[in-house]
């Protein structure tokens, strides 16, 4: 599977972006998506996974009530609504994608970078106060 995020910018506290993820190569609808972040001088961390039909999703603390992630199988894209974006929320975004194994209740449970093999380039956000 090949990645490619977009939609990264710059904004204001308490304004939103979309990110969009493009996917090609192998069967998109077999595979559980994710976002991931890395913001400067830290960790890349979870932000949200959606499970292969999009009936499952899972989202960071930090981030629950103000993202949404979706998918769209048929244009092969997952999405990342971020409303009400916080200035500790700059960071670049990465898209990753995992072949769905088991349940997908669970599968979306999986927020270890280690779990998903593919990853797109990421695009930068940055949210000033």
């Amino acid at each position: 599977v090949q990645l490619q995020a977009y939609g990264g910018g710059l904004v204001q506290a308490g304004g939103s972006l979309r990110l969009s993820c493009a996917a090609s190569g192998r069967i998109f609808s077999r595979h559980t998506m994710g976002w991931f972040r890395q913001a400067p001088g830290k960790e890349r961390e979870f932000v949200a996974a959606i499970s292969r039909g999009g009936d499952y999703t899972n989202y960071a603390d930090s981030v629950k009530g103000r993202f949404t992630i979706s998918r769209d199988n048929a244009k092969g894209t997952v999405y990342l609504q971020m409303n009400n974006l916080k200035p500790e929320d700059t960071a670049v975004y990465y898209c990753a994608a995992r072949f769905a194994s088991g349940s997908s209740s669970f599968d979306v449970t999986r927020a270890k970078s280690s779990e998903y093999a593919y990853w797109g380039q990421g695009t930068l956000v940055t949210v000033s106060s």
